[in-house]
């Protein structure tokens, strides 16, 4: 009996030093729309935003948006979307975390009051206008500790996680395992003005225009990092 057919092996694309992931995508005529869009690259098996620009030159795995890896990264982009759509309609609303799931996505606030279903229905309305807009999500790395403590003063959440670094929740998505502190901004498609911002490692979509349809199905209440002892969150999940 002749053996099985195996699969083909991942394609691989080389990015040159001081250009991008995304500009050696297109070089190579990958799709950048539909379910096979290719959304970040694998460099030694660390998932990247095509923005990234690597210092020598270096062989990376397309990433499609139909992939498991691609579904997380769209999942956690629709997240990030939701906070900025909560935090438009509710300024007061701090942030917690907001992971990918295996079958969707969740985010955490502290907010005065509970979610309504009537507040889920508008809140998605906010998204599809996010989405609809094309706000760019872009990477920016903190030079110091103290400069994200700064810039988060008013995240107290944000703060705990900047201290806990590498002993941070398992599901937080806000920190990597070196340490390093960055934040996505979202940026306007046409002006390049920053209109919203969230503590986060990523990576992330290159545009909100890659996040399909969004759908926020539910809320629950969810203990601050998994204690009891810890203040008690509203958690707003959703499918993307």
């Amino acid at each position: 009996m002749s053996a099985p057919a195996s699969s083909p092996p991942p394609p691989v694309v080389r990015v040159q030093a001081g250009t991008t992931a995304g500009a050696a995508v297109r070089a190579a005529g990958l799709p950048s729309n539909g379910p096979s869009a290719v959304v970040v690259v694998r460099a030694d098996g660390v998932l990247r935003d095509l923005a990234w620009s690597p210092d020598a030159d270096v062989d990376v795995e397309p990433v499609a948006a139909d992939t498991e890896d691609g579904r997380s990264v769209i999942r956690h982009s629709a997240a990030h979307v939701l906070a900025q759509a909560v935090q438009q309609l509710r300024p007061e609303a701090k942030l917690g975390i907001g992971p990918p799931i295996t079958d969707g996505f969740y985010y955490d606030f502290d907010v005065d009051k509970p979610f309504t279903p009537e507040d889920l229905t508008a809140l998605e309305a906010v998204m599809k206008k996010i989405i609809k807009a094309g706000q760019r999500f872009s990477r920016r790395r903190f030079d110091s500790i103290d400069d994200a403590r700064k810039e988060l003063a008013d995240e107290p959440y944000k703060l705990e996680l900047i201290d806990l670094k590498g002993a941070a929740p398992e599901d937080a998505v806000e920190v990597d395992a070196s340490g390093e502190l960055t934040i996505y901004d979202n940026v306007h498609a046409h002006t390049g003005e920053t209109i919203w911002s969230d503590f986060c490692r990523g990576p992330h979509l290159p545009t909100t225009k890659y996040i399909p349809a969004v759908k926020l199905t539910r809320t629950a209440a969810a203990y601050w990092r998994g204690s009891e002892k810890n203040p008690q969150l509203q958690r707003i999940y959703g499918t993307a």
